[in-house]
């Protein structure tokens, strides 16, 4: 096991059994032809499956560059691959997939660019056609969304798979809060940034863990995480609210004063209140997504439990950050 290998992959693992090997086998070569050391660092975020006996025996074979990092229960991606850059050696990271919807082949792209002076490498989707139509127009909607509300300048249509070098790692190491928009936290830091371009191929094994309702969740921590815009967004609503409601108060009071009382209306009665209800009750929602936010933070709980470490010197420690 190199001790400071020039570059550490990450992948970070959930009931993967059936894509290790085939993972390890199509990125090894790419690997050894890139760079002259590396290390893969597998996190493996409370799997149930034989994902944890595999990848032990693996990372205790003194033949392998394979390390693992246990999470003592499932804490997700995001967590997880916090985890994995707390812990990795290399001289610059690149987080993957073990389902090769990353293409191992960009690795030495990016280790090109990284060398010609690039602290960041990104890797871009060129298109999403391969995705159904209503996740391609709600992960457009996302992006146009956040690229216009945030300050941060996240790329579109880019995940997590792209290399950073020690001084972008250190800079995100830095962020220690508990909802982690990755994509964010990647690009926060700044620094020189290039760019790859892939269209991403099928899984090659297993079953995607995430579902329309993680990508929903996952859309409110970038947005939230990155931009105080809703609760602006509420006081400019909240404000053309009152004007109207001063503008309808004196039209009726003219309207009672010129032509006299009138019979009250019951159906726009219970349609102004169920109006003003409903956009109290928004206003209180978002109000509540932040201050939820500000909760766990306060909580200052470790973001993940590590069971142990385990490599070809077959170390364990137990610890938390």
């Amino acid at each position: 096991m190199v001790i400071n290998p020039e570059l550490s992959i990450v992948v970070c693992v959930l009931n993967e059994e059936e894509s290790i090997d085939i993972f390890l086998d199509a990125v090894t070569p790419v690997l050894e032809q890139a760079v002259s050391s590396y290390e893969i660092l597998f996190v493996n975020d409370g799997s149930t499956d034989r994902t944890f006996d595999i990848l032990q025996q693996k990372a205790q074979d003194p033949s392998s560059s394979v390390r693992l990092v246990n999470l003592s229960r499932n804490f997700g991606k995001d967590v997880a691959l916090t985890a994995g850059l707390d812990n990795v050696k290399g001289q610059a990271v690149i987080p993957m997939d073990v389902d090769l919807q990353d293409p191992p082949a960009l690795i030495t792209e990016m280790v090109e660019k990284w060398r010609q002076g690039a602290n960041s490498v990104v890797a871009v989707r060129s298109d999403r056609s391969d995705d159904n139509f209503v996740k391609r127009r709600t992960a457009n909607a996302f992006y146009r969304l956040i690229g216009r509300i945030s300050k941060v300048d996240i790329p579109q249509n880019a995940g997590d798979f792209r290399l950073i070098d020690q001084k972008v790692l250190e800079v995100v190491k830095r962020m220690p809060e508990k909802a982690r928009f990755m994509k964010g936290l990647f690009a926060f830091p700044g620094f020189k940034t290039e760019y790859v371009y892939f269209q991403r191929p099928q899984r090659v094994a297993g079953e995607t863990k995430w579902n329309y309702w993680k990508l929903w969740n996952f859309a409110l921590d970038g947005i939230l995480g990155f931009s105080t815009a809703p609760l602006r967004i509420w006081s400019y609503l909240g404000a053309f609210v009152a004007l109207s409601a001063f503008a309808y108060m004196g039209y009726t009071i003219f309207k009672t004063l010129v032509l006299g009382v009138d019979v009250p209306g019951y159906a726009s009665m219970i349609t102004l209140i169920l109006f003003f209800s409903a956009i109290n009750l928004i206003g209180i929602g978002i109000l509540g997504e932040y201050i939820g936010r500000i909760f766990e933070e306060v909580k200052s709980r470790p973001l993940y439990v590590i069971e142990g470490i385990y490599d070809s010197n077959d170390k364990q420690a137990e610890k938390s950050d």
